[in-house]
């Protein structure tokens, strides 16, 4: 088994690394951990903007990241800590959690956390989550991966999750908001993640005799760089990659009251009406056409917004206005 510690608080960096070390170390057991700087990790399955608080995560700056797998969002901070299990596909049952969550209650039995696996993949200390876990399979391999809550920011994780359940109608896997607590309640005041971590890799050393060291190397570095360039970091991956939905809210405004509904497909816009009391010029439905075929995605929609006197169609109102309808 080879131990790698992520050199990076980048979560882009640090989810686009497990898809890298399947191609990079195709047959090796591998315990990769890293620790993640504010950010949001969302399943595979999950439509981004109904999981998220768009508005907050923008104005904390927090990325938001799709991983491999499946399951619910995530938040993650310097407070949590990530371990991530690769081997392969024919040495363990798919279905099974317990062999790979078992390294860490071990360990926290030990340190008297009275943590345990409940349900499919969560661990559990006084009825309250602290670690959820997910799996994937690719490349003839499978990787389990988890968080381990320390002293996360319960507050920011709250706010940056809290997105509006009706502005949404989708197929997509919703998550499960469980009640969650910090483990620093249970260990020594002070506990930190990176002692945390080096626990937790002598619990793997001590039952994993073959078990050494590897240190990211300048190439891997880069690959993975590289990876993050082509599909983490982008918006097609990260929001674009989303299942279908409708989106539909309504604001008021000075003008009046609009009313908007998208279909949106893969991220892009291919149904669109407006509603509402306003009074305007022009009809509306050129609007909506010029709506079509764009990325249901601020930045985009300011511009096409941008590119038109929005007064010929609400009466006297800013792009500004008119864009908080539309996230």
């Amino acid at each position: 088994m080879l131990i790698i510690d992520s050199p990076s608080t980048n979560a882009y960096f640090n989810i686009a690394s497990e898809e890298y070390l399947l191609g990079r170390f195709p047959t090796e057991d591998i315990f990769l951990l890293y620790v993640n700087a504010p950010s949001i990790i969302v399943g595979k399955f999950q439509n981004t903007l109904a999981e998220i608080n768009l508005d907050y995560v923008q104005e904390k700056e927090i990325k938001v990241v799709r991983r491999m797998s499946g399951g619910g969002a995530v938040y993650h901070d310097l407070g949590n800590l990530n371990f991530s299990f690769h081997t392969l596909l024919g040495d363990h049952d798919f279905g099974d959690f317990s062999v790979f969550t078992q390294p860490v209650l071990r360990l926290l039995n030990r340190l008297g956390v009275p943590a345990a696996l409940q349900g499919r993949n969560d661990l559990l200390v006084d009825g309250k989550k602290f670690s959820g876990n997910a799996k994937l399979a690719k490349n003839g391999k499978m990787i389990q991966h988890g968080t381990i809550l320390l002293n996360s920011e319960m507050e920011v994780l709250g706010d940056a999750l809290k997105a509006n359940p009706l502005k949404f109608i989708d197929k997509a896997t919703k998550s499960n908001r469980s009640r969650v607590t910090n483990l620093i309640h249970y260990l020594p005041e002070g506990t930190t993640t990176e002692q945390l971590k080096n626990l937790l890799t002598d619990e793997i050393i001590r039952n994993n005799p073959g078990a050494q060291r590897y240190e990211l190397t300048p190439e891997d570095i880069t690959g993975i760089e590289n990876l993050m360039a082509e599909k983490y970091e982008t918006w097609d991956w990260n929001f674009g990659f989303s299942p279908n939905y409708s989106f539909q809210k309504a604001i008021k405004v000075p003008a009046g009251f609009i009313e908007v509904h998208l279909d949106v497909v893969k991220g892009t816009i291919e149904k669109a009406k407006i509603f509402g009391d306003f009074f305007a010029p022009k009809p509306i439905e050129e609007l909506e056409d010029l709506l079509i075929g764009h990325k249901h995605e601020e930045e985009e929609l300011r511009s096409v917004l941008g590119s038109v006197d929005l007064t010929d169609y609400f009466g006297k109102v800013t792009v500004d206005v008119v864009m908080e309808v539309f996230k």
